[in-house]
């Protein structure tokens, strides 16, 4: 099976092959795709591509005059870090086995001139990204790239599949298949809830229910998971966890390598400066964030493989399969959000099957500590709480119509029975389908007249090609589907002059280094002369000049935190559950810290604490006003859309509600009128509030007078193409972006409100930012077991949420009177008990 060179390698290290690596071989060599499922350091990826490395290895070779061969094989991730390190690591035993193979990067990152080049003279194995893979596709010499394509490895798979981006691969894999019949795929996943629907992903849907073979790997070293007993106090509320900043850099000192995971952007930004402050060893610690630039990115990715640094503050741009065999601690600071999410963080540690990884877990409030408890007890039992897979999305589609005219001419019929092979469009009828390439042709019924529009052409033989060369020219600058909110660059300059002119063509550039991109809103908030931290620094913000953000090297004073759309995740529904059965249990609250036990304890004498089904409701005054706060522990974004829906119908109840404010666990609301009083009367009754009917016309109602569908709007309309961001030679800024989406918006609302991109607008909202699924469920789930609590002043568990009310936006220290508000809330909740 194995030929000589590979039984040679393991041989000369002492190795044998693993039994799933051998599986893998043999499953492939008989022609099948598969879904391998391992822990994290068995190897999975050297058995993704052993079948293509064995392939290739006993390869004819090219004879003279023989055509160009095509690509061999195709390995997607989800991160360009991930291809960079793969090339590393793969390349070695390629080396040392000194096998005829060429393997080369395509990312976003690559220069044009390689890209070209690897056109013409494309190399055995290629490594990219979905959104590479979608332009190769589009390319009028796609099938001869393609024709010798054997293997799709797809890597981290369980990452890529859940979200637009896995729409468009799934697309992408579909025509694939188009160009190469037989093409087989491989997944490889160390977190996975629902295995089949993985293996029906991996392979063409006709049949229906048609799935890859399987092989799962159990065993591996259990990790070594801790959560952080801080001496000092655990606070309320917040993210940032400044209280545990000692405890942490003393793990950093105790370790070789510590990898400290967050869970936004801005909470990296944080957590590197408070390091550095308190880095008395000078230590060298770094950080890695998507919006840093890519040169900064790569330096410190090199120097965490030559071992030079002993800690790396990231985000989700490292968690995933990096190989950093010498990272011996990994820190999460702040609750995971999903006990596969931690899995999949942990596992960076030792990166070895049979050596556990080492964790800790650092709660930044309350509630996370119960969250991160629930966690570990989910990765000792092995649970898995990825998401489950949605329908194709219908922007996507419209963009992969366009992408399949750019490559040649298709025919309707043809592309229809394609795109049904994948897995997420597998129920996708023949009205919707026809309905998104009349859009891709003519903008749809309201936008027809608009030349601009007409994308696509059907030509006399009935199929549909691009009108021009220009529209195959904007979708290669603008395929793919994430959407970032506008950014400018972050550029280092000099002042001129008087510090702080005012303007920024005060400024005189000196071949200043651009740092990264920080978000457009962000900025445009900031007066000249305010500190904010970026890139690890502190800057000083000197003005905007057309796409640009100029700062200088700050100094002392108040400095702002970033803060950044993207990079929140919600809290997963396992781990919810998790919660409510803790808090529903005295038995189990032994294993937290003695001070939130004394919490929970206070909380009981005080108030109540629910029943794990049950919804409890507070009710107290408090100054002018009067509060109610639930306890649905479902996750911010259904509760955000849940407090819209409760004001709304408290003001049509004459409650005169004031304002909102939602968390991961719970929901306040504040009004002038006594809520207490009036559900205890049944005017009215937390059951009537909490009725499934306001998911109906309450929730239209909302969605007529709200900015988040616009909002969503504008992101749909970029994906499929109605908006073009980038062109030919310039950029659209983000407000221009959002004018021209309003503007349609508006049109399609008056004059076609079922237009195609309209619905695929409500359907994003409804399983993004509404959640609407997950608040559905729970208003279910507490159908006659809402529990209402009358109190007289603020209980302990409302601390955390009433904490929130008033803060700033932009993470700056405290108020000196929010910090005295909040010592009289918490003296007023906890007493003398």
């Amino acid at each position: 099976m194995l030929p000589e060179p590979f039984v040679r390698w393991f041989a000369e290290r002492g190795w044998s092959p693993r039994a799933h690596q051998l599986d893998l071989l043999a499953s492939a060599q008989q022609g099948n795709s598969v879904l391998l499922i391992a822990p994290t350091g068995a190897g999975k990826t050297l058995a993704g591509f052993l079948p293509a490395l064995t392939d290739l290895a006993v390869r004819p070779k090219k004879r003279p005059g023989e055509p160009q061969r095509g690509v061999h094989t195709l390995y997607i991730s989800p991160l360009k870090a991930l291809a960079v390190d793969i090339e590393r690591n793969l390349g070695k035993p390629v080396d040392e086995m000194n096998l005829p193979i060429t393997m080369e990067t395509r990312t976003g990152d690559t220069p044009q001139h390689k890209r070209t080049r690897q056109k013409l003279s494309p190399p055995d194995i290629l490594l990219t990204t979905p959104e590479q893979l979608a332009l190769l596709i589009a390319s009028p010499d796609a099938d001869r790239f393609f024709n010798g394509l054997r293997y799709l490895v797809l890597d981290e798979l369980h990452s890529l599949v859940t979200s637009k981006r896995g729409h468009l691969l799934s697309l992408g894999l579909a025509r694939l298949r188009a160009f190469v019949p037989n093409l087989q795929a491989i997944g490889l996943s160390a977190t996975v809830a629902e295995p089949d629907e993985l293996r029906r992903w991996l392979v063409r849907q006709s049949p229906a229910d048609n799935m890859a073979d399987l092989i799962t790997v159990s065993g591996g070293a259990k990790p070594e998971i801790t959560i952080l007993d801080s001496e000092e106090r655990v606070p309320w509320s917040g993210h940032s966890a400044r209280y545990a900043i000692p405890e942490v850099y003393d793990a950093i000192r105790r370790h070789q390598t510590t990898l400290l995971f967050v869970n936004t952007r801005s909470q990296a930004e944080l957590l590197f400066q408070e390091l550095w402050r308190v880095n008395d060893d000078n230590l060298p610690i770094a950080l890695h964030h998507g919006s840093l630039d890519v040169g900064q990115r790569r330096k410190v990715e090199k120097a965490m493989a030559d071992n030079v640094l002993r800690a790396v503050v990231a985000t989700s741009t490292l968690d995933l399969g990096i190989d950093w065999g010498d990272v011996d601690l990994v820190v999460h600071v702040g609750a995971p959000k999903g006990a596969s999410r931690l899995a999949q963080r942990i596992g960076r540690a030792n990166h070895r099957m049979d050596e556990p990884s080492r964790a800790i877990l650092v709660p930044a409030n309350r509630f996370e500590v119960l969250e991160c408890r629930a966690a570990l007890e989910a990765n000792y039992l092995g649970a898995q709480d990825t998401p489950p897979l949605i329908d194709g999305a219908l922007d996507v589609l419209a963009q992969h119509v366009l992408g399949c005219a750019c490559g040649a001419p298709f025919d309707g019929d043809e592309l229809y029975a394609e795109v049904t092979g994948a897995a997420p469009y597998a129920g996708l009828d023949r009205d919707s389908f026809d309905r998104v390439v009349d859009f891709v042709a003519t903008g749809g019924y309201a936008l027809r007249s608009y030349e601009r529009y007409a994308r696509i052409r059907k030509t006399k033989d009935g199929k549909w090609r691009v009108s021009n060369p220009r529209i195959a020219q904007q979708y290669r600058l603008n395929v793919g589907t994430i959407i970032e909110a506008p950014m400018l660059n972050v550029r280092y300059v000099r002042a001129k002059g008087k510090a702080g002119a005012g303007t920024a063509a005060a400024l005189t550039l000196r071949g200043g280094p651009v740092l990264g991109k920080i978000e457009e809103y962000f900025v445009e908030t900031l007066p000249i002369g305010d500190m904010f931290m970026f890139a690890g620094k502190v800057l000083r913000f000197e003005g905007i000049r057309e796409n640009e953000c100029y700062v200088s090297t700050g100094g002392a004073g108040n400095v702002l935190v970033p803060s950044y759309a993207g990079g929140k995740f919600p809290l997963s529904t396992y781990l919810a559950d998790q919660v409510r059965g803790m808090l529903a249990d005295p038995a189990r609250w032994k294993a937290l810290p003695e001070q939130v036990a004394d919490w929970l304890r206070i909380q009981q004498e005080k108030s109540v604490l629910p029943r794990k089904e049950d919804l409890l409701v507070e009710t107290f005054p408090r100054g002018e006003r009067f509060y109610m706060v639930a306890y649905p522990f479902e996750g911010r974004l259904a509760h955000q859309t849940l407090g819209m829906l409760l004001t709304r119908r408290l003001e049509r109840m004459g409650a005169r509600p004031l304002g909102f404010v939602a968390t991961d666990y719970s929901l306040a609301i504040w009004a002038l009128g006594d809520l207490g009083r009036m559900f205890k009367a049944r005017k009215p009754s937390l059951a009537e509030l909490f009725d499934e009917d306001m998911l109906g016309d309450d929730l239209e109602a909302w969605l007529a007078d709200s900015w988040l569908l616009k909002r969503t709007f504008r992101n749909c309309a970029v994906i499929a193409g109605l908006i073009e961001k980038r062109f030919p030679g310039q950029e659209k800024s983000g407000r221009q972006v959002t004018v021209s989406a309003d503007l349609i918006y508006d049109v399609l609302r008056s004059h076609e409100p079922d237009h195609i991109l309209l619905k695929a607008t409500r359907a994003d909202a409804a399983s993004g930012l509404l959640d609407v699924r997950r608040l559905a469920e729970m208003l279910s789930r507490i159908r006659g077991r809402i529990v209402h609590k009358m109190l007289d002043q603020i209980s302990p568990l409302a601390v955390p949420v009433m904490l929130e009310i008033g803060k700033e936006p932009v993470n700056g220290e405290a108020h000196d009177s929010l910090l005295l508000e909040a010592a009289d809330l918490i003296e007023e909740a906890m007493g003398s008990a």
